[in-house]
Formats: C-alpha cells, structure tokens, sequence
C-alpha cells in the first residue's frame, strides 16, 4: 500500500469514527440524532444540519408557572424541524409577530400579546461535514428581558457553524414577569434558586445543561462551550458568569452591548444595567395589587394590600398561576411597569455582581466584550432622561412598515426629517442634533457599565478582549438615523443580512462587498475565541490585544476595514 493510500484509509476510518462520535443514528440518516431524552431528526440546508423546537424543560404553565425548569419527558422520535414557541410577550418592533417570526403582523401586534407559555426549546445547528469535538456556541438573545426569541431570522446559525466551524445553539427563555419575579408569596423556602424570581437565568441554566449532556450528539465538544449574548442577553451572561450554579456549563463568555452594574458601582449620574432585588419586589407587589384591583377586590391600592396581608402566601400564589399570563402582561403594561432583568438575590445572583468579580468569587474564564460605535440610536425613546422629547416622531408600527417597503438600491426622496423628531434635526448639528444627543445617551448608559465591569475583570484575568463595531454604511437616510446603532453588529456575528426587520434599511448592493468581507472577519475572529478563548486569527490582518485596548470592525463600501486602537 503507497503512503498517499495509507494515508486516504486513515482518513476513512476517521471520519467513519467521527460520525459515530457525532451521534448519527442507526438509520445512517446524518439529521438523526440520539439524545438523552429520544431520537430527533432535523434537517440539512446549506451546507448544514439543523435540529430546531428540541424541549429542554417542560412547559412552566399552570402549577409551573414561576416554578424552576423540570426536566422534560422523554419522546421515541422528535420532529426537529419547525422552531418551538416563543415565550409569552408584548408585541415589540423587535420581538415576532403573529407567526412566530419576522413577518408584516409584526407591525399589527405591537402592545399585544404574542407568543406562548410553552416555549422552553432550543435549536442546534453544525456544519455538515462529519468531524467531531467542535466548540460550542450558544447564543442568548436580548430585547430588554422583556421580548426576544430564537426564530429570529437573524440568529439562524447555519452561516455561522459553517464559518466558525462550530455547533451552534440558540434558546427560548422566559421574558418579562414570567422569566423575572420576585414576589414573597411565591417562594417556597425549599429551593433557593427558585425562590430568587431569575427563572430566565434557570431557563438558561437547563439549557446548557442539556447542551453539557448532548453536546457529543450533535458533534460538539461539551467541555468548550462559549456563551454569547446581546443586550438584555449579554446582561444574562454577565449575571451567569457570576452564579455560582452555572459554574461548568460554559467555558469562555461573550457579552455585547450589556453590563451588570448598579447604581451604586457607577458614578452618580450614570444609568444602571442592573437594580436591586427591592426594585421587582416593589414591582411584583404592585401587579398583585393592580390585578386584584381589575378583579374587584380591592377599590383602590390601599385596599388591595389589606386584602393581600390576609391571604396566606398560598392563596395568593394560587390566584397567581390561576391569572390569565395574557392579563399579567397588558395589566403590567399599562401600569408602566415593564421593567425587566436579572434579580441580585444573593444566592443565584450575587447581590453585587461588579464586589463578587472584584474579590474573584465568580466563574473565570476568558471573555470578548463588544458594544457598537452608535448605541444610543437604537434608545430613541430614552432621550427623555436627557430632558428631550423621544426621539422619533413616528410610531414603531409606521416605522417598521417604513422599512418593511424600503428599497435600499433605488433613489429616495426619505429624509431624516421623516423620522426624527425636529429637535434633532439636522442629525450632524452639534450638541442638539441627532447624533450627539445619541452619543451622550450612549456615554451616560452602556459605556460606563462596560468600563466598570471590564475593569473590574481585569484585576482578575487578563485574558480579556474588547471590540467596537463602527459599520455605518446603510443607504441613506438609514446612515444618519441607525449608523452603528445597538445590535447592528449581530447580523455580522451571525452572516444573515435578511429577510429580517433592518435588513432593507441596511442592506444595499452598494455596500455589500465590505460587508460580506467583514462579517466573515468577525464569524472567523468569534470561531477563534470559541475554540482556544482568544479572538486572533489571520482574517483580521492585525494583532488584537487585551483590554483596554480595543478592536474596531469596520468596512468601506468595498471592503473590510479592522485596526487597533
């Protein structure tokens, strides 16, 4: 036998190996998977395997309803083709319509629910080729804590399991009162995680615990799990990285545009990514008490908490999980109490993550930060902290429909005065305009958490890395109004450019040369830390050094353009 033979049957065998260790079923059928809880079988689409709607915990409806996730019932064989529920939620611009995903009903259900109780799956996706022991990357979605899911189709993960070379796993997790709550009446005294109110966090918790479990299934390496988040994300990830339960369930974090400070770890003036436990108490009493007022059991808030002080904590938990999950959201909407985020209880969450960091009481391992260049312009609302008025005079539904039939490769006679409010127009004006009024949001909001937190990680590691993404080559005029707004940089992370809800605001053939270039930078730079925890590698042309020093993704028209800073 010649070498060059010898060599060709050692690669066979191989990779017949790999497909054992990829937990190919007995029918040879390479979507057939064996797990823990039954065979599923999903489904191949460009260059790679998807297994979509994977249960990871039973429905928490009914008695299991602000309950700890339990785990699911086993199935014989599992259709994994179809993404599961979204969890309950109020229609956002940013969360699914009707059909549980991006579509026009998005713009009819704004303020209404959508979504469902049964929500707890989780969808996986790798490169179709049959090699084993591939690092894991498992995305949780942002939406202020109080909307996301993982049908999005911007976080699809074919694109980026292919690039990465990587198993990638997205999950649904309880949002708003379902996912945090910390009302008395509803802690048992028996399990201390589940009396915290983070059920969001324990969602994410049995989440990776499965992945631990099943990560060989599906050709990963359960031993290298990287967990990246975004936003309200990327605050569940830091929240994570300090609780003590999650220690061993991911082995490198990446958080994007979050922050786990409170007010009192930032200078005065500044906005928290992170309130006290005393905050949701305050707010779970006062839609207790709103609710049994709508019910006519109390006349007024006065009332109500005489009511609640006798009831035992029984009954009051029962006339919760009885409620209407529909009725708790409107009720909380129209209180204005729609607050949302993880509970520094002490015992799940440390009840000062930034202290637990400083005196090296969290779970350490390498971390990759990023926040975008322009995170103000995705708060117009915000602007009214700053004493202005919102800054879009244009409601969320208009402004969807607005990008839903814009063609980013015609000619428009669209301004920025269509949009933004004439107190920030012109966009480029100084100190009133736009632009500055964004980017002073964004530098009393965002930037200090992120300062606070990785200087705080930095007197315990330096494997620490930081980037900023500055793209802002949208059509105009989406460049004046978004640039490089709060969460531009995900489609990039991901490679999907669309159908999706700012894909024809973004997106033009003019552009797409330098966009393609960098997105398949920042996939290989994000597939680089997942496998050995740091983001070099030669797509980025340039060395990235550790914190403080930063990264900056950016692209012309025709290419990308990365540098150091």
């Amino acid at each position: 036998m010649s070498i060059l033979s010898g060599m060709r049957a050692l690669l066979g065998a191989s990779l017949a190996l790999c497909v054992g260790a990829c937990g190919g079923g007995g029918s040879g059928d390479p979507t057939e998977r064996s797990t823990s809880l039954g065979t599923v079988v999903g489904v191949q689409a460009s260059g790679a395997y998807a297994w979509k709607g994977i249960p990871f915990a039973k429905p928490p409806v009914g008695a299991l309803r602000w309950k700890a996730p339990a785990d699911p019932d086993p199935w014989t064989r599992l259709d994994a083709t179809r993404f599961g529920n979204a969890c309950l939620q109020n229609g956002r611009i940013y969360g699914p319509g009707s059909n549980n995903t991006y579509d026009a009903t998005i713009a009819a259900t704004l303020n209404t629910p959508v979504g469902s109780e049964d929500c707890l799956t989780l969808n996986v996706w790798r490169p179709s080729h049959p090699l084993a022991n591939l690092p894991v990357i498992f995305f949780v979605y942002g939406g202020s804590n109080i909307s996301g899911y993982s049908a999005d189709p911007v976080y699809d993960g074919a694109a980026l399991a292919k690039a990465a070379n990587a198993v990638v796993v997205t999950a649904n997790y309880r949002v708003g009162p379902l996912g945090f709550f910390n009302l008395a009446q509803l802690k048992g005294g028996t399990n201390a995680a589940e009396d915290s109110g983070n059920f969001a966090l324990l969602d994410l918790i049995q989440a990776l615990k499965f992945v631990k479990t099943n990560a060989a299934a599906f050709g990963g390496n359960a031993g290298n799990v990287t967990l990246v988040g975004q936003s309200a994300g990327a605050i569940n990830v830091w929240a994570l990285l300090t609780a003590p339960s999650a220690a061993g369930l991911f082995h490198r974090a990446v958080p994007l545009s979050g922050g786990i400070s409170l007010a009192s770890n930032l200078p005065p003036g500044n906005i928290p990514t992170l309130n006290p436990a005393s905050t949701y108490a305050a707010q779970a009493n006062a839609l207790l008490a709103r609710l049994l007022i709508a019910d006519g059991k109390a006349a007024d808030m006065a009332s109500a908490l005489t009511y609640i002080a006798g009831q035992s904590a029984a009954d009051i938990a029962t006339y919760m999980r009885g409620k209407d999950a529909k009725v708790l959201l409107s009720t909380l909407l129209a209180s204005g109490l729609t607050g949302s985020g993880p509970i520094p209880d002490g015992t799940l969450v440390p009840t000062d993550p930034i202290g637990a960091i400083a005196a090296g009481r969290y779970n350490k391992m390498p971390v990759l930060a990023g926040n975008t260049g322009e995170e103000g312009k995705l708060f117009a609302p915000f602007l009214t902290l700053l004493g202005g008025p919102p800054g879009f005079k244009i409601t969320d539904a208009v402004r969807f429909n607005m990008m839903a039939n814009f063609d980013p490769n015609a000619a428009t006679t669209l301004t920025e005065a269509d949009i933004l409010d004439p107190a920030y127009v012109p966009s480029g004006t100084p100190v009133a305009g736009w632009t500055a009024k964004a980017g002073l949001l964004a530098s009393v909001f965002l930037a200090p958490a992120r300062d606070n937190a990785l200087n705080t990680l930095k007197t315990q590691q330096s494997d620490v890395w930081y980037y900023r993404f500055d793209w802002a080559q949208e059509p105009a005029p989406w460049n004046k109004i978004y640039g490089a707004a709060h969460a531009f940089d995900l489609p990039f992370l991901f490679g999907n450019f669309g159908p999706s809800l700012f894909s024809n605001a973004v997106n033009s053939n003019a552009n797409q040369p330098g966009r393609l270039a960098l997105s398949a930078a920042m996939m290989a730079s994000l597939g680089a830390f997942a496998r050995n925890g740091d983001p070099n590698t030669p797509e980025l042309g340039t060395t990235w050094q550790p914190w403080p020093k930063r990264l900056v993704f950016d692209a012309t028209p025709a290419q990308a353009r990365i540098a150091t800073e």
